[in-house]
């Protein structure tokens, strides 16, 4: 059986992924795994690469316990996620892993677990909220947020399907 980590190396170094009409492809949001651009011990800012598919790279940064996302997609351009603004503002980690909806070696949408500490008197209680993104040739932004459930993974994915013909959301 082959690590998660070799098949990675392999999907990059393939510089995409070979797809059917909707393959999932997971990357990795491993801190070691991704490249550190900037860091800040004294504020303890981080700002780091991750890897994604077809050339689409994430970009996750941390400061002040709170992680926001942007995706720099084939054609260079940043897409800011706001997820602070979309999801919750409170303190927040990212799940160990993306998920990819591919098509014909595009991708064509993004899954994100987003855990946030939304109870002061509980920092430890997470909330894991799933965030679906649309990626088209002109950016990425956020369709919809799947409530934790017994159903979130099946709703997120089922979201992922059709998140090309879905709005961007916009902060309340």
């Amino acid at each position: 059986m082959m690590s998660h980590f070799r098949v990675l190396a392999l999907l990059l170094g393939l510089g995409g992924v070979a797809a059917s009409s909707a393959d999932r492809v997971y990357t990795s949001l491993d801190p070691n795994v991704c490249r550190t651009v900037e860091q800040d011990t004294e504020s303890e800012f981080i700002r780091q690469l991750c890897p994604g598919v077809a050339r689409v790279t994430l970009e996750v940064s941390e400061g002040d316990l709170r992680t926001n996302v942007r995706v720099r997609t084939a054609n260079g351009r940043w897409s800011d996620l706001r997820l602070m603004e979309l999801v919750s503002s409170g303190f927040s980690s990212l799940g160990p892993r993306a998920e990819w909806v591919v098509g014909r070696g595009v991708p064509l949408a993004l899954i994100l677990r987003y855990n946030a500490s939304e109870v002061s008197e509980a920092p430890e209680r997470l909330t894991s909220y799933l965030v679906v993104s649309k990626v088209t040739g002109t950016g990425v932004c956020v369709v919809g947020v799947v409530k934790p459930s017994a159903q979130a993974n099946v709703r997120a994915r089922a979201l992922a399907e059709q998140a090309g013909g879905r709005p961007c959301l916009r902060a309340p």
